[in-house]
Protein backbone atom coordinates (compact mmCIF):
# COMPACT_ATOMS: atom_id res chain seq x y z
CA UNK A 1 0.00 0.00 0.00
CA UNK A 2 1.25 3.25 -1.05
CA UNK A 3 1.29 6.24 1.72
CA UNK A 4 0.67 9.90 0.75
CA UNK A 5 1.37 13.02 2.93
CA UNK A 6 -0.86 16.05 1.77
CA UNK A 7 0.18 19.24 2.54
CA UNK A 8 0.15 22.66 1.39
CA UNK A 9 2.90 22.18 -0.98
CA UNK A 10 1.55 18.73 -2.71
CA UNK A 11 -1.56 20.77 -4.00
CA UNK A 12 -3.86 18.47 -2.61
CA UNK A 13 -7.05 20.14 -1.39
CA UNK A 14 -8.47 19.27 1.71
CA UNK A 15 -12.26 19.38 0.00
CA UNK A 16 -13.80 16.77 -2.12
CA UNK A 17 -12.36 14.10 -0.90
CA UNK A 18 -14.19 11.43 1.26
CA UNK A 19 -10.43 9.83 2.27
CA UNK A 20 -9.54 12.89 4.01
CA UNK A 21 -9.62 16.56 4.63
CA UNK A 22 -13.61 18.38 5.80
CA UNK A 23 -16.66 16.86 4.94
CA UNK A 24 -19.52 19.49 5.19
CA UNK A 25 -22.92 17.80 5.12
CA UNK A 26 -24.74 21.07 5.29
CA UNK A 27 -24.91 21.22 8.80
CA UNK A 28 -22.84 22.92 12.20
CA UNK A 29 -21.12 19.75 12.09
CA UNK A 30 -17.98 19.33 10.18
CA UNK A 31 -15.94 15.74 10.01
CA UNK A 32 -11.93 16.48 9.85
CA UNK A 33 -10.19 13.39 8.30
CA UNK A 34 -6.94 13.79 9.05
CA UNK A 35 -5.84 9.98 8.04
CA UNK A 36 -6.84 6.84 7.18
CA UNK A 37 -5.04 4.10 8.48
CA UNK A 38 -6.73 1.27 10.76
CA UNK A 39 -5.53 -1.10 12.60
CA UNK A 40 -8.64 -3.76 12.97
CA UNK A 41 -10.56 -5.87 10.25
CA UNK A 42 -13.97 -5.55 11.42
CA UNK A 43 -15.74 -7.87 9.36
CA UNK A 44 -18.66 -5.40 8.51
CA UNK A 45 -16.48 -2.73 7.99
CA UNK A 46 -18.44 -0.05 5.29
CA UNK A 47 -14.88 0.96 3.54
CA UNK A 48 -13.02 -2.31 4.10
CA UNK A 49 -10.19 -0.83 5.92
CA UNK A 50 -7.71 -2.62 7.69
CA UNK A 51 -4.43 -4.76 7.35
CA UNK A 52 -6.68 -7.48 5.53
CA UNK A 53 -7.91 -4.65 2.95
CA UNK A 54 -8.93 -6.59 -0.24
CA UNK A 55 -9.71 -2.86 -1.98
CA UNK A 56 -7.69 -0.29 -0.85
CA UNK A 57 -4.24 0.56 -2.38
CA UNK A 58 -3.19 3.88 -0.33
CA UNK A 59 -3.51 6.02 2.62
CA UNK A 60 -3.48 9.17 3.35
CA UNK A 61 -2.06 11.51 6.06
CA UNK A 62 -2.41 15.39 6.03
CA UNK A 63 -0.18 18.19 7.62
CA UNK A 64 -1.66 19.22 10.91
CA UNK A 65 -1.27 23.01 9.68
CA UNK A 66 -2.40 22.75 6.43
CA UNK A 67 -5.69 20.62 7.81
CA UNK A 68 -6.23 23.68 10.46
CA UNK A 69 -6.24 25.91 8.11
CA UNK A 70 -9.03 24.57 6.51
CA UNK A 71 -10.77 23.63 9.50
CA UNK A 72 -11.13 27.45 10.38
CA UNK A 73 -11.92 28.62 7.05
CA UNK A 74 -14.83 26.71 7.03
CA UNK A 75 -15.89 26.98 10.29
CA UNK A 76 -15.73 30.04 9.87
CA UNK A 77 -17.82 30.61 6.81
CA UNK A 78 -20.40 28.36 9.13
CA UNK A 79 -21.02 30.36 12.13
CA UNK A 80 -20.79 29.98 15.64
CA UNK A 81 -21.79 26.44 17.55
CA UNK A 82 -19.74 24.57 14.87
CA UNK A 83 -18.79 20.91 16.09
CA UNK A 84 -15.80 19.31 14.92
CA UNK A 85 -15.76 15.65 14.82
CA UNK A 86 -12.68 14.34 14.37
CA UNK A 87 -13.15 10.67 12.18
CA UNK A 88 -11.97 8.80 9.51
CA UNK A 89 -12.79 5.64 7.54
CA UNK A 90 -9.98 4.04 9.81
CA UNK A 91 -8.43 4.94 13.52
CA UNK A 92 -8.02 8.63 14.23
CA UNK A 93 -5.96 7.55 16.47
CA UNK A 94 -3.36 6.34 14.47
CA UNK A 95 -2.71 9.94 13.41
CA UNK A 96 0.42 10.85 15.83
CA UNK A 97 -0.52 14.76 16.14
CA UNK A 98 -4.02 14.08 17.57
CA UNK A 99 -3.63 15.93 20.83
CA UNK A 100 -2.42 18.47 19.09
CA UNK A 101 -4.87 19.05 16.44
CA UNK A 102 -7.41 18.85 19.48
CA UNK A 103 -5.89 21.97 21.27
CA UNK A 104 -5.65 23.69 17.72
CA UNK A 105 -9.45 23.51 16.94
CA UNK A 106 -10.07 24.41 20.32
CA UNK A 107 -8.92 27.64 19.31
CA UNK A 108 -10.85 28.49 16.47
CA UNK A 109 -13.49 31.03 17.97
CA UNK A 110 -16.38 29.73 16.14
CA UNK A 111 -15.85 25.77 17.71
CA UNK A 112 -17.78 25.10 19.75
CA UNK A 113 -17.41 21.34 20.57
CA UNK A 114 -14.56 18.41 19.61
CA UNK A 115 -15.89 15.17 19.49
CA UNK A 116 -13.90 11.90 18.37
CA UNK A 117 -14.59 8.57 16.99
CA UNK A 118 -12.29 5.87 17.70
CA UNK A 119 -12.53 2.17 18.12
CA UNK A 120 -10.53 2.80 21.45
CA UNK A 121 -7.42 0.17 21.16
CA UNK A 122 -4.90 2.99 21.41
CA UNK A 123 -6.20 4.43 24.08
CA UNK A 124 -4.50 4.27 26.99
CA UNK A 125 -4.53 6.73 30.36
CA UNK A 126 -1.41 8.71 29.03
CA UNK A 127 -3.29 9.51 25.55
CA UNK A 128 -6.30 10.34 27.47
CA UNK A 129 -4.99 12.25 29.70
CA UNK A 130 -3.36 14.76 26.96
CA UNK A 131 -6.70 14.67 24.78
CA UNK A 132 -8.65 15.75 27.72
CA UNK A 133 -6.09 18.50 28.51
CA UNK A 134 -6.28 19.28 24.82
CA UNK A 135 -9.99 20.03 25.10
CA UNK A 136 -11.70 16.91 23.65
CA UNK A 137 -15.50 17.23 24.99
CA UNK A 138 -16.76 13.76 23.89
CA UNK A 139 -15.21 10.81 22.74
CA UNK A 140 -17.83 8.13 20.57
CA UNK A 141 -16.53 4.45 21.23
CA UNK A 142 -17.03 1.28 19.09
CA UNK A 143 -17.65 -1.06 21.50
CA UNK A 144 -19.86 -3.94 19.53
CA UNK A 145 -19.63 -6.63 22.49
CA UNK A 146 -19.12 -7.65 25.87
CA UNK A 147 -18.77 -11.25 25.47
CA UNK A 148 -14.64 -11.60 24.65
CA UNK A 149 -15.36 -13.95 21.66
CA UNK A 150 -17.63 -12.29 20.04
CA UNK A 151 -15.74 -8.88 20.39
CA UNK A 152 -12.72 -10.41 19.38
CA UNK A 153 -14.92 -11.65 16.00
CA UNK A 154 -15.97 -8.51 15.45
CA UNK A 155 -13.05 -7.02 15.64
CA UNK A 156 -11.35 -9.04 13.26
CA UNK A 157 -8.27 -9.03 15.10
CA UNK A 158 -6.76 -12.11 17.34
CA UNK A 159 -4.92 -9.80 19.46
CA UNK A 160 -8.11 -7.68 20.17
CA UNK A 161 -8.74 -7.55 24.31
CA UNK A 162 -12.03 -6.08 25.70
CA UNK A 163 -11.09 -6.05 29.03
CA UNK A 164 -8.36 -3.63 28.18
CA UNK A 165 -10.78 -1.56 26.24
CA UNK A 166 -13.47 -1.73 29.18
CA UNK A 167 -10.48 -0.09 31.20
CA UNK A 168 -10.12 2.70 28.83
CA UNK A 169 -13.37 3.62 28.52
CA UNK A 170 -13.92 3.55 32.16
CA UNK A 171 -11.14 6.34 32.32
CA UNK A 172 -12.63 7.95 30.27
CA UNK A 173 -16.18 8.34 32.05
CA UNK A 174 -14.28 9.25 35.24
CA UNK A 175 -12.38 12.24 32.97
CA UNK A 176 -13.55 15.08 31.87
CA UNK A 177 -14.23 13.57 28.16
CA UNK A 178 -17.99 12.75 28.17
CA UNK A 179 -18.13 8.82 26.79
CA UNK A 180 -20.92 7.51 23.79
CA UNK A 181 -20.53 4.22 23.41
CA UNK A 182 -21.24 3.51 19.70
CA UNK A 183 -21.87 -0.05 18.69
CA UNK A 184 -22.68 -0.80 15.52
CA UNK A 185 -25.79 -3.39 15.53
CA UNK A 186 -25.19 -6.47 13.52
CA UNK A 187 -28.39 -8.39 13.38
CA UNK A 188 -27.88 -12.55 13.80
CA UNK A 189 -24.25 -11.49 15.63
CA UNK A 190 -24.59 -9.22 18.62
CA UNK A 191 -28.04 -9.24 19.52
CA UNK A 192 -27.51 -10.21 22.94
CA UNK A 193 -24.78 -7.97 23.56
CA UNK A 194 -26.70 -4.57 22.96
CA UNK A 195 -28.59 -4.86 26.16
CA UNK A 196 -25.13 -5.49 28.07
CA UNK A 197 -23.55 -2.57 26.23
CA UNK A 198 -26.48 -0.32 27.46
CA UNK A 199 -26.25 -1.51 31.16
CA UNK A 200 -22.94 -1.50 31.15
CA UNK A 201 -22.86 2.37 29.73
CA UNK A 202 -25.32 2.89 32.42
CA UNK A 203 -22.85 1.60 35.11
CA UNK A 204 -19.90 3.35 34.19
CA UNK A 205 -21.16 6.98 33.97
CA UNK A 206 -21.36 7.21 30.11
CA UNK A 207 -23.43 10.36 28.57
CA UNK A 208 -22.91 13.29 30.94
CA UNK A 209 -23.58 16.01 28.89
CA UNK A 210 -24.31 13.80 26.18
CA UNK A 211 -26.26 10.56 25.22
CA UNK A 212 -24.68 7.51 26.64
CA UNK A 213 -25.23 5.63 23.43
CA UNK A 214 -25.37 5.92 20.24
CA UNK A 215 -26.26 2.46 18.47
CA UNK A 216 -25.70 2.58 14.39
CA UNK A 217 -27.38 0.48 11.66
CA UNK A 218 -25.45 -2.09 10.16
CA UNK A 219 -25.21 -1.51 6.22
CA UNK A 220 -23.88 -2.82 2.95
CA UNK A 221 -21.77 -1.43 1.09
CA UNK A 222 -20.68 -2.03 -2.79
CA UNK A 223 -16.58 -1.29 -1.31
CA UNK A 224 -17.72 -2.89 2.31
CA UNK A 225 -17.30 -6.13 3.98
CA UNK A 226 -20.62 -7.84 5.29
CA UNK A 227 -20.54 -11.07 7.31
CA UNK A 228 -21.48 -14.45 5.85
CA UNK A 229 -25.37 -14.65 6.31
CA UNK A 230 -25.92 -10.74 7.67
CA UNK A 231 -28.71 -8.73 6.23
CA UNK A 232 -29.47 -5.20 6.85
CA UNK A 233 -32.69 -3.73 8.48
CA UNK A 234 -34.41 -1.34 6.63
CA UNK A 235 -34.57 1.97 8.49
CA UNK A 236 -38.24 1.14 10.04
CA UNK A 237 -37.36 -2.20 11.19
CA UNK A 238 -33.97 -0.36 13.02
CA UNK A 239 -36.05 2.22 14.40
CA UNK A 240 -38.85 1.06 15.17
CA UNK A 241 -38.29 -2.78 16.42
CA UNK A 242 -34.97 -2.88 17.66
CA UNK A 243 -34.07 0.56 19.02
CA UNK A 244 -38.16 0.77 20.71
CA UNK A 245 -37.62 -2.84 21.88
CA UNK A 246 -34.89 -1.95 23.97
CA UNK A 247 -35.78 1.56 25.01
CA UNK A 248 -38.75 -0.41 26.81
CA UNK A 249 -36.34 -2.98 28.82
CA UNK A 250 -33.78 -0.04 29.43
CA UNK A 251 -35.79 3.21 30.02
CA UNK A 252 -33.14 4.49 28.21
CA UNK A 253 -33.94 7.13 25.13
CA UNK A 254 -32.49 5.87 22.59
CA UNK A 255 -33.56 7.11 19.50
CA UNK A 256 -31.63 9.97 18.82
CA UNK A 257 -32.07 13.63 17.49
CA UNK A 258 -29.61 15.91 16.02
CA UNK A 259 -29.95 18.80 17.47
CA UNK A 260 -31.71 18.01 20.56
CA UNK A 261 -28.99 15.85 21.60
CA UNK A 262 -25.96 17.09 20.08
CA UNK A 263 -26.88 20.67 18.87
CA UNK A 264 -26.31 19.51 15.49
CA UNK A 265 -28.41 22.22 13.20
CA UNK A 266 -28.70 23.17 9.12
CA UNK A 267 -26.38 25.26 8.09
CA UNK A 268 -25.53 26.30 4.42
CA UNK A 269 -23.07 24.13 2.37
CA UNK A 270 -19.60 25.32 1.22
CA UNK A 271 -20.73 26.34 -2.44
CA UNK A 272 -20.66 23.56 -4.83
CA UNK A 273 -17.49 23.89 -7.45
CA UNK A 274 -18.90 21.42 -10.25
CA UNK A 275 -22.01 20.37 -11.46
CA UNK A 276 -23.35 16.80 -12.00
CA UNK A 277 -22.91 16.36 -15.37
CA UNK A 278 -20.28 18.58 -16.23
CA UNK A 279 -17.19 18.31 -18.00
CA UNK A 280 -13.78 19.33 -16.54
CA UNK A 281 -10.16 19.03 -16.85
CA UNK A 282 -8.40 17.47 -13.62
CA UNK A 283 -4.63 17.42 -12.86
CA UNK A 284 -4.50 13.95 -11.87
CA UNK A 285 -1.72 14.65 -8.70
CA UNK A 286 -1.98 11.08 -6.70
CA UNK A 287 -3.42 7.35 -6.34
CA UNK A 288 -6.35 7.07 -4.85
CA UNK A 289 -7.15 4.98 -1.86
CA UNK A 290 -9.17 2.09 -3.71
CA UNK A 291 -7.77 0.01 -6.88
CA UNK A 292 -8.11 1.71 -10.08
CA UNK A 293 -9.01 5.47 -8.81
CA UNK A 294 -6.81 8.51 -9.27
CA UNK A 295 -6.48 11.69 -7.00
CA UNK A 296 -7.48 14.89 -9.50
CA UNK A 297 -7.16 18.50 -8.82
CA UNK A 298 -9.85 21.29 -10.71
CA UNK A 299 -11.16 24.50 -8.91
CA UNK A 300 -9.26 24.06 -5.49
CA UNK A 301 -11.08 20.83 -5.24
CA UNK A 302 -10.25 16.88 -5.15
CA UNK A 303 -12.00 15.03 -7.57
CA UNK A 304 -12.02 11.23 -7.37
CA UNK A 305 -11.57 9.70 -10.80
CA UNK A 306 -12.12 5.78 -11.38
CA UNK A 307 -10.69 3.80 -14.57
CA UNK A 308 -7.86 5.70 -15.39
CA UNK A 309 -4.92 3.96 -15.80
CA UNK A 310 -1.90 6.86 -15.39
CA UNK A 311 -0.27 8.70 -12.35
CA UNK A 312 0.18 11.63 -13.18
CA UNK A 313 -1.10 14.28 -16.36
CA UNK A 314 -4.27 15.90 -16.98
CA UNK A 315 -7.54 14.33 -18.03
CA UNK A 316 -10.56 15.27 -19.10
CA UNK A 317 -14.07 14.05 -16.85
CA UNK A 318 -17.22 14.03 -16.44
CA UNK A 319 -18.46 14.80 -12.87
CA UNK A 320 -20.69 11.93 -11.75
CA UNK A 321 -21.32 12.82 -8.31
CA UNK A 322 -21.64 16.15 -5.60
CA UNK A 323 -23.25 14.99 -2.83
CA UNK A 324 -21.93 17.05 0.32
CA UNK A 325 -18.78 18.64 -1.61
CA UNK A 326 -17.49 14.81 -2.64
CA UNK A 327 -16.39 14.91 -6.13
CA UNK A 328 -16.07 11.66 -8.29
CA UNK A 329 -15.79 11.92 -12.25
CA UNK A 330 -14.91 9.66 -14.92
CA UNK A 331 -13.03 9.67 -17.79
CA UNK A 332 -14.35 11.02 -21.03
Amino acid sequence: MSHVRITRESGIPLVGSLYFGIIDRGTSLLQVRPSCGCNLNCPFCSVDAGPATQTRATSYEVEMEYLLEAAEEIARFKGAGVECHIDSPGEPLMYHKLPELVAALRQIDSVSVISLQTNGTLLDDAKISALESAGLDRINLSIHALDPEIAKVLAGADWFDIEKLKTAAEAVARSEIDLLIAPVYIPGINDAEIPKLIRYAQEIGAGKRFPPLGIQKFERYKYGRTPKGVKAQSWWQFFNRSLKTWEKESGLRLRLDAEKDFGTVRRPFVPLAFKKGEKVTVEVRAPGWIHGEMLGVARDRVVSVFNYPKESGQVRVKIVATKHNIYVGVPV
